[in-house]
């Protein structure tokens, strides 16, 4: 069975280089007619666009391991008439002797598109080019709740059935998780699109590979949640496999870390320091931090982040030592967003930086790792360097390529993002971020906003974004490589990263080169997974 599954990926690596995953099989169609909405498939790294014209293009070959979200999407489009569509399904996928991955593993979101009308800065020197302004897809809409799996009650904004004008697409996204106790094999399944002018069915292959990825993530990580701290909206956070730096209530720490695999809470103390106020207060005592931590569950890597890009201020050298010593005596990380600083390496052990501040540590960054001391990776607004932009309106690889490929080219074992729920007064129709603090009052579209409100879908807490969908997809990433290193590949594992990024400024911007690499990857871990 292994051989056949290996035979099978070799051919199809070799068609990567002009292809995606796509793999084009016979599809079934039956009550459908011209006048049928015409549907198509795309792997999780393209966008489809409202007036993107159809593929044809119904089947679809995925991978995953064990303990893995693996997506993709099915498009529609009303061709000749306005459509209803009725209700999209996934069967369950079935494999060998009679496993199978239900229907439970499987959930599907309406894809809901936001207007970007204004545009970031932009230079015609950056590599990494803005797609401008329109219509994008990026909120998601669940088809049921996704605590309960029952229908959704009181929507402002339906999933399903939904209405199609001539012309236009509409597309869903479809998360497929594999259990960790699922045997490795291919599993095939259905996707059915049923409208008012009949049904469409396409074929889903799906290959589970013989390794499982940890409940825990290696990469660490902080994504801050300054308002929406509710059990929900963590879950949601964790599935993505990113940290909820926000507030936790420690009774729930227990569930979250053996179910959803939370690794690290931040404690609540802030300086009040920052690039705008360059002011700090006073350090807390040691007891007042330890006590703190006490409340916490012990497995857990607890931190402080209390200061935020205070690299060119003055003055507050004594206090941040103060700090750091308060923070160390009490048994507590210290996290600090900024570039290395000699004086401070024995204040420091997680620093935070982004491409600007990395690019000017220089030599610091390699002395600081060789302490022993971590690096995190962070990006905001829109750095013209040729690094990753995390703005809608850029491609979507923008999210993925820094968490994976660069943090394991660079040894860095993070990723900080400063804020996921930083919503406009209408987050579904409106996501223009606005600088005010610069000059020209700059525009962000989507910045600090991985989230929606769950309010006008009919769920508590929040649901996901697209976007935060291709981060999960970096962090998977970055497992991968971990594991090959683990097992003492670690040369063969660089070699393969470096195919697709060497550091912050130079990587390859096409996401069939990555994908191809990833594929390359997976099937090394499951070759050195077979029994010799």
């Amino acid at each position: 069975m292994f051989k056949s599954i290996l035979k099978y990926s070799f051919w199809l690596l070799i068609a990567l280089s002009s292809t995606t995953l796509l793999v084009s099989l016979k599809t079934e169609y039956s009550n459908s007619s011209s006048a049928s909405p015409q549907v198509w498939v795309k792997n999780s790294m393209e966008r489809v666009m409202l007036q993107d014209p159809a593929e044809n293009v119904h089947d679809i070959h995925l991978y995953a391991a064990r303990g893995e979200y693996e997506s993709f999407q099915i498009a529609i489009n009303a061709k000749q008439y306005n459509a209803v569509v009725n209700n999209v399904q996934v069967s369950d996928l079935n494999g060998r002797e009679n496993h199978s991955i239900s229907q439970d593993n499987i959930t599907l979101y309406r894809e809901h598109y936001v207007n970007v009308t204004k545009l970031s800065p932009s230079s015609i020197t950056n590599k990494v080019k803005s797609l401008g302004k329109g219509w994008y897809p990026d909120g998601l809409i669940p088809f049921v709740d996704p605590q309960t799996g029952g229908d959704l009650a009181n929507a402002e904004l339906d999933a399903i059935p939904l209405q199609l004008k001539q012309g236009t697409n509409q597309t869903i996204w479809v998360d497929i998780f594999v259990p960790r106790d699922t045997p490795a094999s291919d599993y095939q399944g259905t996707y059915t699109v049923s409208s008012d002018r009949g049904k469409i069915t396409g074929k889903i292959l799906l290959t589970v590979w013989d390794f499982e990825l940890p409940l825990k993530p290696s990469l660490q990580s902080a994504f801050l949640s300054w308002e929406q701290n509710d059990k929900n909206t963590l879950i949601e956070l964790l599935k993505h496999r990113v940290m909820p730096a926000a507030t936790i209530n420690p009774e729930d720490e227990r569930e979250l870390i053996d179910r959803w695999g939370l690794t690290s809470v931040r404690l609540p103390f802030w300086s009040g320091a920052n690039y705008q106020t360059c002011s700090m207060n006073p350090a807390p005592s040691a007891s007042t931090i330890r006590e703190e931590g006490l409340k916490h569950q012990l497995d857990l890597m607890l931190y402080t982040y209390a200061t935020d890009e205070i690299d060119h201020c003055q003055g507050l050298k004594a206090t941040f030592k103060q700090w750091s010593k308060s923070i160390h005596q009490a048994g507590i990380k210290h996290l600090a967003v900024m570039a290395p600083i000699p004086e401070f390496y024995d204040q420091v052990d997680i620093w935070a930086g982004n491409p600007e501040r990395y690019n000017a540590a220089g030599e610091k960054i390699t002395e600081v790792l060789k302490q022993g001391k971590e690096i995190w990776f962070y990006t905001f607004f829109a750095p013209m360097d040729n690094s990753p932009i995390w703005l809608i309106n850029f491609e979507p690889i923008n999210y993925r390529i820094a968490q994976g490929f660069i943090n394991q080219s660079l040894g860095l074992t993070g990723l900080l993002y400063s804020r996921v729920d930083t919503w406009t007064n209408d987050p579904w129709n409106n996501v223009d971020f606005l600088d005010i603090y610069s000059e020209q009052q700059t525009h962000y579209p989507g910045e600090g906003m991985l989230i929606y409100p769950g309010k006008q879908v009919g769920i508590s807490g929040a649901t996901p974004s697209m976007r935060l969908k291709w981060v999960r997809e970096g962090v998977e990433d970055y497992e991968y490589i971990e594991i090959l290193k683990r097992v003492g590949y670690q040369e063969w594992a660089m070699k393969a990263v470096h195919e697709v990024a060497k550091d912050m400024h130079n990587w390859n911007q096409d996401p069939a080169v990555l994908n191809a690499v990833r594929l390359k990857l997976s099937t090394k871990i499951h070759q050195l997974s077979q029994p010799s």
